[in-house]
């Protein structure tokens, strides 16, 4: 009996590992964190921007790489932003994060957790100058961003003022985005003979009124407000600025660039308003992530850095796979020493949507350049990339581009 028992265990044991040899493997999946805003002054980018991701995740799998996403909100906070950083690092154990949306994230994130751990991140939205010199991160190259520094949006922003204006205040977030935007305007719109009267900041956090700064930026009635904040906060002083002072010039940035706020100050009350963004080089790429991303999710929203979210995770799918037919382990180091490899000349051009064509480049030991829906992707040794400067209006409770920015000049 004892003999015939052993004999049928054998059998069983030598089927099932017929079985599982014989069986068609499932693909490995490569995870990776997003962090982005859900809640919090930035709640109207967070699920836009995740879109960005989302699209680029599908069509990464329908070329032959499964990546599994997972995303954590950051409440617009760098608190919270540490917090799922920790939570993605140590207990998802993701290759990647795209994120967070904020400077202020950025620099929390990688000061805490991923330049310690060897974790790169790139960030579609953060824009400010800071970054390129982040200390964490000085000679560790695991911090990069999809969209330009604000150095760039700075220096397009004060030129379009010295256009149009004389004198400009500034009310600004306190934090590493809105100390560079101003900093920036002021040096290149004084630069072209414009005066900044008051540089006014306030918290991140939303407050229940703005009117004391308000009353030290228009003191001496400047021809323009520039509002460079976040929409949480912009929209209290921007309707207090209307209602209580009776001021109805602004200048806008990104972080103000918002339908939200349209809603909630009235779009005959921001009537011909400008404001300034990064922009995506309006290309073939470009219009093939238009083209993919209508018929992903129906249309295609007029806010930032959605282009910028799909390049990021475009980028790692494509270093992954890079590393991958070398015979490398996909490791957050091997991934990230890919980054330049397929995102940067020389190499043959793969847009948006192309991953198939590139996997199969990649698979034969030929170069690629991936063109962004943004942008060229072409990481410069501080992880910074170089992408057009939109100006903007609202006009008839929409947000309509004016132009693009393309050769800016160095300050």
């Amino acid at each position: 009996m004892k003999r015939f028992l052993w004999r049928a265990s054998y059998i069983v044991a030598i089927f099932l590992l017929t079985f599982l040899v014989l069986a068609p493997r499932a693909k490995a999946e490569l995870k990776v964190g997003t962090l982005f805003c859900y809640t919090g002054p930035l709640k109207e980018f967070g699920p836009n921007i995740r879109n960005g991701t989302v699209l680029a995740a599908k069509q990464l799998k329908e070329a032959g790489l499964t990546i599994k996403l997972i995303h954590e909100d950051t409440e617009t906070s760098p608190i919270a932003a540490t917090d799922a950083a920790k939570k993605l690092v140590n207990i998802d154990h993701v290759a990647a994060i795209i994120g967070p949306m904020t400077s202020p994230g950025v620099v929390a994130v990688a000061e805490s957790v991923t330049c310690r751990k060897g974790i790169p991140i790139i960030s579609p939205s953060a824009t400010s100058p800071l970054l390129t010199v982040l200390p964490a991160d000085k000679g560790k190259d695991f911090v990069f961003r999809t969209c330009p520094s604000d150095a760039l949006q700075g220096i397009v922003s004060g030129i379009f003022a010295s256009t149009r204006y004389k004198t400009a205040s500034i009310m600004y977030i306190n934090n590493p985005y809105g100390q560079g935007l101003a900093e920036n305007f002021t040096k290149s719109f004084e630069k072209r003979g414009g005066k900044v009267l008051a540089r006014v900041p306030h918290d991140e956090k939303v407050a229940e009124s703005y009117t004391a700064e308000l009353r030290k930026a228009l003191k001496n009635k400047p021809d323009v407000l520039c509002a460079f904040s976040w929409v949480g906060n912009a929209r209290i002083f921007i309707k207090e600025a209307i209602e209580f002072f009776k001021y109805k010039s602004f200048l806008f940035c990104d972080g103000t660039k918002s339908q939200d706020l349209i809603k909630a100050i009235g779009a005959k009350n921001l009537e011909a308003q400008y404001g300034t963004a990064p922009a995506s080089a309006k290309g073939d790429a470009y219009l093939v992530f238009v083209t993919d991303y209508k018929e992903e999710f129906g249309k295609l929203p007029p806010l930032p850095f959605i282009t910028n979210a799909y390049d990021a995770l475009a980028v790692v799918g494509l270093a992954a796979y890079s590393a991958k037919v070398k015979g490398l382990a996909l490791t957050p180091k091997n991934i990230r020493d890919n980054f330049r490899e397929v995102a940067c000349p020389p190499g043959e051009v793969v847009k948006p949507g192309e991953f198939k064509k590139a996997f199969e480049l990649l698979k034969k030991g030929k170069k690629i350049n991936y063109e962004g829906a943004a942008g060229s992707i072409d990481f410069d040794s501080y992880g910074d990339v170089i992408t057009p400067i939109e100006i903007w209006k609202y006009s008839n409770g929409k947000i309509v581009p004016v132009r693009v920015e393309y050769d800016i000049p160095k300050e």
